[in-house]
């Protein structure tokens, strides 16, 4: 077995056919799991085990936390322990099965993160119902559709949500005939249901209709679906994954084993701040590692502006973000860096490099500078509880000179991940104290195989000795097909590997780097390809921009960007530069656009960029892309198409001037 720093070979690569398949790369795993996979427990069988075992083995453990509101004010967490939680359940379950909704139906769960949401899924676990998670970030349109397409019958809502989920009647009411809140119902709403041939119940009421009643649990088996997660998508309308209780359960035994092996495990003792949505692959299975290790799951408020309060509130040990998140804390360091006077910048500053300096060195995060963490970083340690010693970034690419600056700075380990839906989320996560792997994914979670496909028409070789092409996954964790749309599942499913669309690189450490997105190129005027997503990544490291989306179109020759500027860097510019304004207005000035094309031009000069990939026009955007405008998906990639749509009179615009 040929060993590459984290990586392991098992297969040789093979060249391809002339006009059918493509060369593929060797296959590596991780070197944790060099003598094979973890396997689960044989009483392992499915997510409801997964429960039940931690209930048996630590009943009174807090499990489910949520802020007291007190006169009006959020207190202290209060808990709900592992056997309180499972007596909920069990009577949820009953209640499901008096309505006449049992193993194999389709059950819907609308909402903010709560309490209520992880004891529903449980329920559903529990009589093997097919879990389907509506998305909380997207319109009644959408809803409408899951619920149609999965055929949902019974749905739990948060109680503010019940509104959105009448507006799918009558269309969804084919299928939806039973609707509970996770707290209260108006009379209002009772009407409506009723009118839609509806029943809706609160929280209270339906948990009553159970009692006295004992329904026997169901047999599950590995292979039986568990839920029904669907993808937001770039394009056309979402697609059901179906993920069967294996793919959770050998997702989790490898994270378990990779945690082991680097120090990291987790245990009882671990708190987690549930906010990422549970709708999404990446917070799903968090929560179900943390039920697994029965340790405890604290609830924020909803609302991102107190995120900071629930966080000192909760003091979790683990802290799980999308990029967007962490550069919201990275920004608001900074602003507080540039308010803080000189004497306390030159002091960071100091500290900073000096701590850096030693981590380059070899040095772990927490031996690098005690005194510095102490005197200097501590605040930041403690504007995450206190308590933080792992901060895991997912969903998106985190921008290499964030994931730097918290590495030094937040007094933890911050590792990016890397996952589909389709792979059950954890496929790749980097490891602690290699700071040569910035900037990647890291090395393979030890449950998968993993093989890059030649991408001939980009350049792409998996069999050079840089190795790239398109990343596949093969193991126990993958999806069993597209819900309804096996036509889809053939296009990503050959012969046992996933296509997951991403181009990627082998590094000489067994890390994987992201370079690029398979679907994501055009021709220009000229016929030259343009591999638009490597662009957007090169074009990233400008400091003074917060996001890019690069545009090209075949009938002309050049590139232009839409770019949604840094507030704090354009606004430092322009105070140097005498550019007067608000942040609208010097974003309007022509002379903040030609400093963008400047930065532009010399990060191209500096990645040696061909002359057609360089970007000739430039629209400064003061609002970043949103989901309220359709512009990205729930876990922020860009919508395309919907781009182009929204910004079709400035791309016209930037065009014609180019042009004079």
């Amino acid at each position: 077995m040929a060993t590459r720093g984290y990586i392991v070979e098992v297969e040789k690569g093979k060249n391809g056919v002339v006009g059918g398949s493509p060369s593929v790369g060797s296959v590596y795993r991780s070197i944790y799991a060099k003598d094979g996979f973890p396997e689960p427990a044989d009483d392992l069988l499915s997510c409801w085990d997964i429960f039940r075992l931690s209930v048996e083995r630590s009943p009174n453990n807090p499990m489910l936390g949520r802020r007291e509101i007190v006169g009006g004010k959020a207190g202290n967490y209060v808990w709900q322990t592992y056997k309180e939680v499972y007596d909920v359940v069990i009577k949820l379950g009953n209640s499901i099965r008096t309505i006449g909704v049992g193993k194999g139906d389709k059950c819907g769960i609308y909402g903010a993160n709560s309490p209520e949401w992880i004891i529903s899924m449980e329920a559903c676990n529990a009589h093997g119902l097919y879990c389907v998670p509506l998305y909380d970030t997207l319109g009644a349109g959408a809803i409408e559709f899951i619920i149609s397409h999965a055929e949902v019958s019974l749905t739990f809502s948060e109680e503010k949500k019940i509104s959105e989920l009448l507006k799918t009647a009558p269309k969804s009411t084919k299928y939806m005939k039973n609707i509970v809140s996770f707290g209260e119902v108006t009379n209002e709403q009772r009407r409506e249901a009723e009118t839609h041939g509806l029943k809706i119940y609160s929280w209270d009421q339906f948990l009553k209709l159970g009692e006295g009643k004992h329904y026997e649990l169901p047999e599950k088996k590995r292979n039986d679906i568990c839920t029904i997660m669907y993808t937001s998508g770039t394009t056309g309308d979402p697609k059901g994954v179906l993920l069967t209780n294996e793919s959770i359960i050998y997702l989790l035994e490898g994270v378990k084993k990779l945690l082991k092996s680097i120090n990291e495990e987790l245990t009882s003792k671990d708190v987690y701040l549930s906010y990422l949505p549970l709708a999404h692959i990446f917070d799903r299975v968090i929560e179900e590692l943390f039920i697994y290790e029965a340790a405890s799951i604290g609830f924020w408020r909803g609302d991102v502006k107190i995120l900071i309060e629930d966080i000192a509130a909760l003091k979790p040990t683990i802290f799980c973000a999308v990029p967007r998140v962490l550069e919201r804390i990275y920004t608001g360091l900074q602003q507080k860096l540039s308010d803080g006077g000189y004497i306390k910048k030159t002091l960071f500053n100091f500290a900073f490099n000096y701590k850096h300096k030693n981590m380059l060195k070899g040095k772990h995060h927490e031996q690098a500078s005690p005194m510095f963490d102490k005197i200097v970083f501590k605040k930041v340690k403690e504007g995450l509880g206190g308590n933080v010693r792992l901060i895991l970034s997912g969903a998106a690419p985190l921008a290499a000179h964030i994931e730097s600056f918290l590495r030094v700075v937040a007094c933890a380990h911050v590792l990016q991940g890397y996952g589909l839906t389709e792979s059950c989320g954890g496929t790749f996560v980097s490891i602690p104290n290699e700071l040569a792997m910035l900037g990647t994914v890291g090395p393979p979670v030890p449950n998968v195989d993993i093989r890059l496909e030649s991408v001939p028409e980009m350049g792409y070789d998996a069999l050079a000795s840089k190795p790239r092409g398109e990343i596949c996954i093969r193991g126990k964790t993958l999806f069993s097909g597209y819900y309804k749309r096996e036509d889809l599942t053939q296009e990503v499913l050959i012969d046992g590997w996933l296509h997951t669309g991403d181009v990627g690189e082998w590094q000489e450490d067994g890390a994987m780097k992201i370079i690029d997105r398979k679907k994501n190129i055009f021709k220009l005027s000229q016929g030259e390809y343009v591999a638009v997503e490597n662009l957007e990544n090169i074009y990233s490291h400008v400091a003074a921009i917060e996001s890019i989306w690069v545009y090209g179109n075949s009938y002309e020759s050049y590139l232009v960007a839409v770019v949604c500027p840094s507030k704090i860097q354009i606004e430092h510019w322009a105070r140097e530069h005498n550019v007067s304004g608000d942040f609208e207005s010097i974003c309007q000035n022509q002379k903040t656009k030609e400093f963008i094309l400047g930065e532009f031009n010399r990060v191209a000069k500096d990645k040696k960029l061909k002359g057609f990939e360089l970007i000739k026009g430039v629209h400064l955007d003061t609002v970043p892309f949103d989901m309220e405008r359709d512009l990205i998906t729930p876990s922020y990639k860009k919508k395309r198409p919907q781009l182009l749509k929204y910004y079709q009179i400035e791309i016209d615009e930037m065009y014609s001037k180019a042009k004079k």
